[in-house]
């Protein structure tokens, strides 16, 4: 294992929501030696719930990239996962209330963070990307500004208003000195699959990370979505998810992005018509413009009608890019 560990690459996946998990779930197979970095603009569901009666970072993104990289028994996963189906703790998951514990024990979320890591024997790391108490805010094209990434997503849902930035209270946060180090270190840092505005970008608006990017001599990858999102990124193409990465990370914040070439089925992207969602449109030719090379792989699942990355092929075209592109290879 150490001998794996030493020659593995040093992966950063930087992003949130189900996507960062879904990505994690499938590296851990092909590196041990993972950190991943997690938003905390999360203010929905039961994360939303806990920051409010706790004052403590919301749970949920980072406890579903805990559970990604665990190496646990089924029923211990099953716990984690379980939600109270009644009461006052109706919609909670166990696993929040866990971590919402051992936030309570320790001197700081990440050391939080860092002991239920242990209690699952993760492979790699699992960091939030702040400790501080942030909000997302967004402003619209229509003039108007909406704080909390709920309320965002809520605003925009089935509208034609578009997103023109987003910025965080207090602005430019401190990150998480680890946070930082790892990026410098690494020699794969990815960003997404995600939401967009609510899940990736919120990262970038932390002090240091961006510029951390920047620094670093890894190869760097962008995970492109597979479909459009409504409330979020409807009517985008591959090259307005770059540039709105761009806009609030820097030009040349990376230069490729992985693209799945794996077409949609006719079931399943009726379903998705219906919900204003639909696969991205790609421009090889305004990708390149924006000095990002479009690397396409077969790396979506189309079970059950659904459209979801899969874990297992994402991983290794993941890794099949980065011995192509690496300028650190060592894998």
């Amino acid at each position: 294992m150490a001998e794996r560990y030493n020659r593995s690459p040093r992966i950063v996946a930087i992003g949130g929501g189900t996507g960062l998990s879904t990505l994690l779930r499938g590296l851990k197979h092909v590196s041990p030696n993972i950190t991943a970095v997690v938003s905390m603009a999360d203010n929905g569901g039961g994360s939303g719930v806990l920051r409010q009666e706790l004052g403590m970072p919301p749970p949920g993104d980072v406890r579903n990239c805990l559970q990604a990289l665990a190496n646990t028994e089924p029923t211990m996963e099953a716990l984690l996962a379980y939600r109270f189906k009644e009461g006052n703790l109706q919609g909670q998951s166990f696993g929040n209330l866990f971590l919402a514990a051992l936030n309570g024990m320790s001197a700081s979320f990440d050391e939080a963070v860092t002991r239920m890591s242990e209690v699952l024997a993760i492979t790699g790391r699992v960091l939030p990307v702040t400790n501080e108490n942030v909000q997302l805010i967004a402003d619209f094209d229509d003039g108007v500004t909406v704080t909390g990434e709920s309320e965002i997503a809520e605003y925009k849902t089935g509208e034609s208003r578009r997103i023109l930035r987003v910025y965080m209270s207090p602005e430019r946060p401190a990150a998480l000195p680890a946070c930082i180090d790892a990026i410098l270190g690494a020699d794969l840092v990815l960003l997404g699959p995600g939401s967009l505005y609510t899940s990736v970008i919120p990262n970038l608006l932390v002090e240091g990370v961006a510029e951390a990017i920047h620094a670093s001599r890894a190869a760097k990858v962008y995970v492109m979505n597979l479909m459009t999102q409504d409330g979020e990124t409807e009517g985008y193409t591959a090259a307005d998810h770059v540039r709105a990465l761009f806009d609030h990370g820097g030009d040349g914040l990376f230069d490729h992005t992985l693209i799945n070439d794996l077409p949609v089925p006719a079931a399943a992207l009726e379903a998705y018509r219906r919900e204003g969602a639909a696969p991205l449109s790609v421009d090889v030719t305004e990708l390149a413009r924006l000095g990002v090379r479009a690397d396409f792989a077969p790396v979506a699942d189309y079970s059950r009608l659904l459209v979801r990355h899969d874990p297992a092929a994402l991983a290794q075209a993941i890794i099949d890019l980065y011995r192509r592109i690496s300028p650190t290879h060592i894998y």
